[in-house]
C-alpha cells in the first residue's frame, strides 16, 4: 500500500495511491483523521481500503505533493552510514550511529524545487531511504523493531556543505528551508520484504551519482531503532534517514554542487522515485 500527502484545490488532504490515481481519504476521513500521521498514530492503516469507495479520486498530476509525513514530531537523521561514504568523507569509524535533527519545516514533496540559498552555492544531494515509525516506544529491542515501522519512503538529505563545516556541529548545514526533499508516498512494509536488497540510486541531470544496496547501512535499521529509542521515545510518524551513500557531489573532483536548473532523482527499487528541480532562494 502507497500513501502520501498533498494539496488539492489549496486544501491539504492525504490518501492512497493505487491504479495511476490518488485516493483522497483525508475528503471522507478528516473528521476523525485529519492526516496521514493521525492515521498512522490510530493504527488505521489497514482499515483504508475500506474506507476508499466512496472517496474522491484525483490524477497524480493534478496534485500538489506534500513531504510524506509534513508533521513529524521528530526526524532524525543518521550520519556516515555508507562505509564508501565514511571513507570519502576520511571520518575515523565509530561504534555508534552519528546523529543529528531535522526541522519539519525544512522539507518539501516530489516535484518541488530544492532551494540553493543566498548565503551559500554549496548544496549537495544525499539521496536516503526513509524510515516512518508506526508504532511509539522507548528501549525498542533490534529483534522488535521493525515491528514499529509503518513505513518507507525516499528522502533527499540536501546539505549546505559549507555551513555544515562551520563547526562540528551539522546541525545548520541540514535546516535551510526547501532543502529536505520526501516522497513521493510512503509504500507499507508488507511490500518490501526483501528491504536489503534494494537498490537506492541518485541521479543529477540524469547522470548517476549515488548507487548501493540497503544492505550496504553500517547500523542497519534495527540497530538504529534501538538506538534511538534508547534516548528518545520515537513516535508515530517520526522519520528517520537512515544515511546516504558515497558519492556525494562535495567530495567529487571537482565538486558537484547543485545549480538552479538541476534536477535530482532518488530512486529505491519497489519505494518509489523522488524527483526535484533546484531553484535559488527568493530575492526580498
Amino acid at each position: 500500500m502507497k500513501l502520501a500527502s498533498f494539496r488539492i484545490g489549496g486544501t491539504e488532504s492525504w490518501g492512497l495511491v493505487e491504479d495511476g490515481a490518488v485516493v483522497d481519504l483525508g475528503a471522507v476521513l478528516r473528521g476523525r483523521l485529519p492526516d496521514l500521521k493521525s492515521a498512522i498514530a490510530a493504527g488505521a492503516l489497514p482499515e483504508l481500503r475500506g474506507s476508499a469507495g466512496g472517496a474522491p479520486r484525483h490524477a497524480l498530476s493534478a496534485v500538489e505533493w506534500l513531504p510524506v509525513i509534513p508533521n513529524p514530531d521528530k526526524i532524525l537523521c543518521i550520519g556516515l552510514n555508507y562505509e564508501n561514504h565514511r571513507k570519502e568523507t576520511g571520518r575515523s569509524e565509530v561504534g555508534h550511529p552519528t546523529i543529528f535533527a531535522r526541522y519539519a519545516n525544512s522539507q518539501i514533496g516530489h516535484g518541488s524545487d530544492l532551494i540553493r540559498p543566498r548565503v551559500s552555492t554549496e548544496l549537495d544531494y544525499e539521496g536516503e531511504l526513509a524510515v516512518i515509525i508506526g508504532t511509539p516506544g522507548r528501549h525498542i529491542a533490534k529483534a522488535d523493531a521493525f515491528a514499529h515501522v509503518a513505513g518507507y519512503a525516499c528522502y533527499n538529505d540536501g546539505s549546505v556543505r559549507d555551513w555544515q563545516r562551520h563547526t562540528h556541529q551539522f546541525t545548520p548545514g541540514k535546516n535551510f528551508a526547501g532543502t529536505g526533499a520526501f516522497g513521493p508516498w510512503m509504500v507499507t512494509p508488507d511490500e518490501l520484504p526483501d528491504l536489503d536488497a534494494r537498490r537506492l540510486q541518485t541521479r543529477v541531470n540524469g547522470a548517476v551519482v549515488q548507487d548501493a544496496r540497503l544492505g550496504e547501512m553500517i547500523f542497519d535499521i534495527p540497530t538504529q531503532i534501538a538506538y534511538l529509542s534508547a534516548f528518545t521515545r520515537l513516535e508515530p510518524g517520526d522519520v528517520i534517514a537512515s544515511g546516504t551513500p558515497g558519492g556525494v557531489g562535495a567530495k567529487r573532483s571537482p565538486p558537484l554542487w547543485l545549480k538552479p536548473g538541476d534536477r535530482v532523482e532518488v530512486e529505491i527499487d519497489g519505494v518509489g522515485l523522488l524527483e526535484n528541480g533546484v531553484a535559488d532562494e527568493a530575492a526580498g
